[in-house]
């Protein structure tokens, strides 16, 4: 006869409370109040202040009007009104949706429309688009947020600016820990290449967890000092508001990103941690090296976003930083996946070891399974780094789904898995490389060719900055690879010059048969868009980039 582990034994206020990241701020405050929590230019904001900006916050979008499932849109560079935001927004009961600043009009409008956002925190650097969007949504709340270093003497396009908000909102305010964990605590849109924008819906459970994967991914000490080179706009910041209040740390904030002054602050700082896409580490790696001189206190690095080119990871460990590659969409909080190193790479040449870096890795902790499957059988593909499948999640730090749009959440879902529409292999060792996703696959003649595999070629050329392969019609072939480059300053490497170098690196049916030299159309998170080579493809544009 089994015991019953049930009967008298339910959950009660003594020993269940919902996992939420709002809860690792009060935490920060109690325990390390009177240390730093925020620097931005001179200001210099500790814990405790901190909190107490956050539930002046909760409190005064209370008094507008605002609660349990309202949405409270943000468009805010890295400030501290975006560090706050993301505590207080929740802490009213409310979903964050920070929108990505460099969007147009019709995207952002279409968001704050399909999320039914009742407040906006604009900047004043988008006081132009503020007004635009006003006109457009007469029934938003518009909040004006004048930052310590942002634009000076912008005329007022809202009835009420941030820190008069918060000056009638209560510093004590009683928040409260959601009803539910699975509650909504965060809205963020896809990029909506393809059509309109999915809103993915994170869960206060998701987002705590998510937040604690990276302190565990990345080893990460209390105190840390992270710089905000990442948008948090992006993922709400791969969760790292969040991870920065469960160790006490120090957010430094970072309006726009310049090498230079990346430079100069993690000098000035002594940070430890940033994020980044692998444009920006490109960017940094090939800075003058004078702008680094005197930085000598360990720095480590996180990149996703795009798949890493094993020679960008290469000049970055040359530098002395210390890379860590992840790898994940917005519908699993950002990263859900770590290249995590083992001892054994240390005896590798930094060529071999940098290939090694350079793959997705394996599942993050609190991520319960990642894996490599055919999506019409769903069995998992041979274990031979040969064999391609899709890449799929399961787990706690999945999205609830796609907001208003249950025929797209049940295809990501279907099978019980999360459908990355990436493409990649299984080694071994158990650890997955991304090939690529699934439209940019190119066949040429019968032969799958991945566009990464010849990005990656292009990128070991030293004088190659940024490189993207799309495919191009070919009457005989049916498609081949073309490659859109843009080269570092000064360089006169030409298109025939680079093509015997990828001849030299590629098997033959893979070699680009045309290379474009130009700047290439990118994100504002570092991505290069490919929808957009591809119009050009198919323009007569193509070769004027």
């Amino acid at each position: 006869m089994r015991s019953d582990f049930d009967t008298g034994l339910g959950k009660n206020a003594a020993n269940y409370a919902a996992l939420s990241p709002i809860d690792y701020i009060a935490r920060a405050a109690e325990v390390y109040g009177p240390r730093p929590a925020i620097v931005h230019g001179p200001l210099r904001q500790s814990w405790e202040q901190t909190y107490a900006r956050t539930r002046r916050l909760a409190s005064a979008l209370r008094q507008l009007g605002v609660g349990k499932g309202d949405t409270v849109a943000v468009m805010l560079p890295n400030t501290p009104a975006m560090v706050e935001a993301c505590f207080g927004v929740p802490m009213a009961g409310a979903v964050l949706n920070a929108l990505n600043i460099r969007l147009d009009l019709a995207s952002l409008t279409f968001m704050l429309r399909h999320g039914q956002a009742k407040v906006l925190l604009a900047d004043t650097e988008f006081a132009d688009l503020a007004r635009q969007l006003a006109q457009q949504l007469p029934q938003l709340r518009m909040i004006q947020v004048n930052d310590l270093l942002g634009p000076e003497g912008v005329p007022a396009f809202a009835q009420t600016d941030y820190e008069s908000l918060l000056a009638g909102g209560d510093p004590d305010f009683a928040w409260q820990l959601p009803d539910d964990e699975w509650d909504a605590i965060a809205l963020n849109y896809t990029s909506g290449t393809t059509g309109d924008p999915k809103g993915v819906v994170y869960h206060h459970r998701g987002a705590a967890l998510n937040a604690i994967s990276n302190i565990l991914e990345w080893d990460m000490p209390k105190h840390a000092v992270y710089l905000w080179t990442l948008p948090m706009f992006h993922c709400n910041g791969w969760c790292f508001p969040w991870t920065i209040a469960a160790r006490a740390g120090v957010n430094v904030c970072l309006r726009k990103f310049e090498p230079k002054l990346v430079f100069d602050l993690i000098r000035a700082h002594k940070v430890s941690h940033y994020c980044a896409a692998p444009i920006v580490h490109a960017a940094l790696a090939n800075a003058p090296e004078s702008w680094r001189e005197g930085i000598g206190h360990p720095v480590r690095g996180m990149v996703a976003g795009a798949p890493p080119p094993a020679a960008m990871l290469g000049k970055i460990e040359a530098m002395g930083f210390d890379l860590i590659h992840s790898y994940g969409l917005t519908e699993v909080y950002g990263p859900a996946a770590i290249c995590a190193e083992q001892d054994a790479w240390d005896e590798l040449s930094p060529q071999e070891r940098a290939v090694r870096k350079s793959r997705q890795g394996v599942r993050y902790h609190l991520q319960s399974a990642i894996a490599v499957l055919d999506p019409d059988t769903m069995l998992p593909v041979a274990r031979d780094g040969e064999q391609v499948g899709e890449i799929m999640f399961r787990g706690n730090t999945c999205m609830k789904g796609y907001l208003k749009n249950e025929k797209a959440t049940q295809e990501a879902f279907a099978g019980g898995w999360f459908h990355t529409g990436d493409l990649g292999v299984m080694y071994p060792d158990g650890y997955i490389k991304l090939k690529d996703r699934s439209k940019d696959i190119i066949i040429s003649g019968g032969e799958n060719i991945s566009s990464v595999e010849v990005e990656d070629a292009l990128y070991h050329h030293p004088e190659v900055l940024a490189a993207a392969v799309i495919a191009q019609p070919d009457e005989k072939w049916g498609e081949t690879p073309c490659a859109f480059v843009e080269l570092k300053d000064g360089s006169n490497l030409s298109e025939a010059q680079l093509i015997a170098f990828c001849k030299a690196n590629l098997a033959g049916f893979k070699v680009p048969k045309a290379i474009y030299f130009g700047p290439l159309p990118r994100t504002s998170t570092g991505k290069i868009q490919k929808f957009e080579l591809r119009k050009r493809m198919h323009s007569d544009a193509a070769i004027d980039v």
